[in-house]
């Protein structure tokens, strides 16, 4: 089985951790102690776990849910079976969520896409709801460890439980998908290549869940997660705006739409959450300028780029390139499709 070349794919990016931590309020700096700050080790320790066992393997065709409960449980991962597939409704809503949502985004890749699950070839998807921090609390996150998803429920304030959310379930498991195709290596260029392919695919599934044109979206990531307390419209945006602005918690979106302002430090494993925001806007651009269900053109071209396009150190130049290519491909050379495809790469300042 193909994992992800890095530990764990996290939702919330470490950013945000790092301006509550900074909050004048203590409770908001406490969120980020107990919940943002520590899943990172949590999932790491429960990434620990031993080979699946016979019984987690599938053993059905087609669509396969689990859903687990980690409720009052540090490890190991999946937890107590509450849900599998063809089961009643549990009476945790959480559960409930996981098992629609995770359905909906098995239908999206079937239907659109033609494939068969994360691996195109039925795995199963498992989901452990209730995830705490190392000391026990809610985490305010979600995570894709390379086997399975699971999903905390934040602390009722900033952050509500993160099985509310379409398209985070869409994104994470599509990090499983990226394993499985271009397997892109979480660092660098190719590492906010692989967030990207998860924020397109997310709000994909989502626009596809309630048939919305490009028009209609609102290509914000994340909104259904944030709690009462959070003032923010998202977490992330693929338009070229910012997701907030000097929020007092959150402060402002570090990620950047053009490609002479990527960040090039060391932090977030060389900027994988913060440089998605270039290629993420590239994919915006295209899209609008090709107009109608971004499913069925624009996301057709990036699927078909993830899954034979890219190699695992791909830049995103290489990206772009691969893109075009697809889109003359599918399209033709010159097409509306391929100029929108080229113009938004140089939108960006990507080539």
């Amino acid at each position: 089985m193909h994992l992800c070349h890095h530990s764990l794919c996290c939702f919330v990016p470490p950013y945000m951790a790092e301006s509550l931590q900074d909050s004048e309020d203590p409770a908001v700096r406490q969120i980020a102690l107990a919940s943002l700050g520590n899943e990172y080790r949590t999932a790491r320790r429960l990434l620990s776990t031993q080979p699946l066992s016979v019984s987690l393997m599938g053993q059905i065709a087609g669509k396969e849910r689990y859903v687990y409960d980690m409720s009052g449980a540090s490890d190991p991962l999946p937890g107590k079976l509450l849900r599998r597939e063809g089961d009643r409704p549990a009476d945790d809503e959480a559960a409930n969520e996981a098992y629609d949502y995770s359905g909906d985004v098995y239908d999206f890749y079937k239907d659109v896409f033609d494939r068969d699950s994360l691996d195109d070839a039925g795995l199963p998807l498992r989901s452990s709801i209730h995830a705490g921090d190392t000391f026990g609390g809610p985490m305010s996150n979600a995570f894709f460890n390379g086997q399975q998803m699971a999903y905390g429920d934040g602390d009722g304030s900033l952050f509500t439980r993160f099985t509310q959310a379409l398209d985070v379930v869409g994104h994470e498991l599509t990090h499983g998908v990226v394993s499985f195709t271009s397997n892109l290596d979480y660092f660098g260029e190719s590492g906010a290549l692989n967030e990207s392919f998860a924020d397109v695919m997310g709000s994909l599934i989502l626009q596809w869940k309630y048939s919305q044109t490009v028009e209609q979206a609102d290509w914000y990531i994340g909104k259904d997660v944030l709690g009462p307390g959070a003032s923010i419209q998202g977490v992330r945006t693929l338009t070229g705006e910012k997701a907030y602005i000097n929020d007092p918690h959150f402060g402002t979106d570090p990620q950047p739409k053009h490609y002479q302002d990527r960040y090039t430090g060391s932090r977030d494993r060389g900027g994988v959450h913060i440089n998605s925001g270039i290629p993420n806007h590239a994919f915006y651009l295209a899209a609008m300028t090709i107009g109608g269900y971004a499913w069925e053109k624009t996301g057709k071209i990036w699927y078909i780029t993830l899954k034979s396009g890219l190699s695992a150190t791909a830049t995103f130049e290489e990206a772009a390139t691969a893109t075009i290519a697809i889109a003359e491909q599918v399209y033709g050379n010159e097409s509306e499709e391929q100029n929108a495809v080229r113009s938004a790469w140089q939108q960006v300042g990507v080539i």
